[in-house]
């Protein structure tokens, strides 16, 4: 029979996990509790939640919020940290500054709203992807390039009419 104070825990992850946008699973186990400490507060910066869980507390708050891919992540010691904005900021804000604190915390897999987990090597893939701004920008410059090029293509017949014209103008008073 659970004690209250487990239910109470689940019933905060639960809502946690409804909430969250990204869910990223880091093995913590070489990490001094300074460290830690130093992460979360890191981490707090950019309203991202990371917390110590207790496998089978968030398999059950998983399953309550029905996000069973959560479920995917708690393998060994987990450390979860829960990202409600963007999705890959979380993931970036983990990755340098782990890098940069030569942390030996491992990031593991994630999973976003997606209901896909993200494993390590398409972990690194996401981590070297530009910001969604970035993206939004490229996006529409190649979008504006396309109505250029196009504008230019309906153009030409016309100019080259217009060309062909004013020779024939410019002959007939030369003539």
């Amino acid at each position: 029979m659970p004690t209250q104070k487990k239910i109470e825990e689940i019933e905060i992850l639960t809502d946690k996990f409804l909430k969250a946008t990204v869910a990223i699973a880091a093995d913590f186990s070489s990490t001094s509790v300074q460290e830690m400490t130093d992460l979360r507060k890191h981490l707090k910066e950019g309203e991202i939640e990371f917390r110590v869980v207790k496998n089978t507390l968030a398999e059950r708050a998983a399953e309550a919020a029905g996000r069973p891919e959560i479920k995917e992540l708690l393998v060994g010691p987990t450390g979860l940290a829960l990202g409600f904005g963007d999705e890959l900021t979380p993931i970036k804000m983990i990755a340098e500054y782990v890098r940069a604190n030569r942390l030996l915390v491992k990031v593991r897999s994630a999973t976003m709203m997606d209901g896909r987990v993200y494993r390590e090597a398409q972990l690194a893939t996401l981590i070297t992807l530009p910001p969604k701004e970035v993206l939004a920008a490229q996006l529409l410059g190649q979008m504006a390039s396309l109505f250029t090029r196009l504008v230019r293509s309906m153009n030409q017949p016309l100019q080259g009419l217009s060309n062909v014209l004013q020779a024939r103008i410019e002959q007939q008073e030369n003539s």
